[in-house]
């Protein structure tokens, strides 16, 4: 009795300090400094500093984009953007994966310990569409939601924690799975950094330049990928009922 007690103190305290993280997150404006226009703002101010200190400028971005993730604060398509920009595509876009997928098996561990029955009762609904496919073929299932964008990032991220998936998958498909949406997004980044960097002001025109409009093309693939992956499923069902 005492050590579940303790347990539930412990859950407790543990959820305070996460939702105390968050709301601090808010309030401080630090999400809010994330968002694009402040990215544009205060871009040659972050591109000096991670000039003055680059060995540690890279695991400065990688703490705050993996506390982001495991805190589930919708940032990770600025972040993202913004590895791009200061980094550049290829640096940017190793860093987005590690941080990511640390955030994201952080989150894991959270969710299969400590806040387990919060989620359990909050989401548990939008969890039970995930878990026939994640039982049955986790790693390939996982891949593909991180390949193609069908779920919230949040959910996925949570989802296979709750129905029991083992680690060592979840991490593999989940580094694996974020390495395109990752390369696209810093070829982003760093094309819109060069353009600012050259003295343009922001406008629609810069979205033209190749270094811009290429990947942005790419970004749209991969968006309409879920779309194709539902027709194919449509597609191979109704081969079997034809079959049967």
């Amino acid at each position: 009795m005492m050590t579940m007690r303790w347990q539930s103190a412990a859950r407790l305290a543990g959820l305070a300090v996460i939702f105390g993280l968050c709301a601090a997150a808010w309030k401080t404006g630090a999400v809010q400094a994330l968002y694009w226009p402040s990215l544009v703002e205060h871009r040659a101010e972050w591109a000096a500093d991670v000039a003055v200190h680059p060995i540690a400028a890279p695991f400065v971005f990688i703490g705050i984009y993996a506390l982001a993730v495991a805190l589930s604060l919708p940032v990770g398509l600025w972040l993202s953007l913004l590895g791009g920009l200061l980094f550049g595509m290829w640096l940017g876009s190793l860093l987005t994966v590690v941080s990511a997928g640390s955030g994201a098996i952080m989150l894991f561990l959270l969710a299969r310990g400590l806040l387990a029955p919060f989620l359990e009762q909050k989401f548990g609904s939008k969890i039970a569409k995930l878990r026939p496919g994640l039982e049955c073929d986790g790693f390939y299932y996982l891949l593909a939601l991180r390949l193609m964008p069908i779920c919230p990032f949040w959910l996925v991220n949570l989802a296979p924690a709750l129905i029991g998936m083992r680690l060592t998958p979840y991490a593999a498909a989940t580094f694996l799975g974020m390495v395109p949406t990752s390369l696209v997004l810093n070829a982003v980044g760093s094309g819109l950094g060069a353009t600012l960097a050259s003295g343009a002001s922001p406008n629609v025109g810069m979205l033209l330049r190749p270094g811009i409009i290429l990947p942005l093309m790419a970004l749209a693939l991969l968006a309409i990928l879920p779309a194709l992956w539902r027709l194919w499923q449509a597609h191979q069902r109704t081969r079997a009922t034809d079959t049967v």
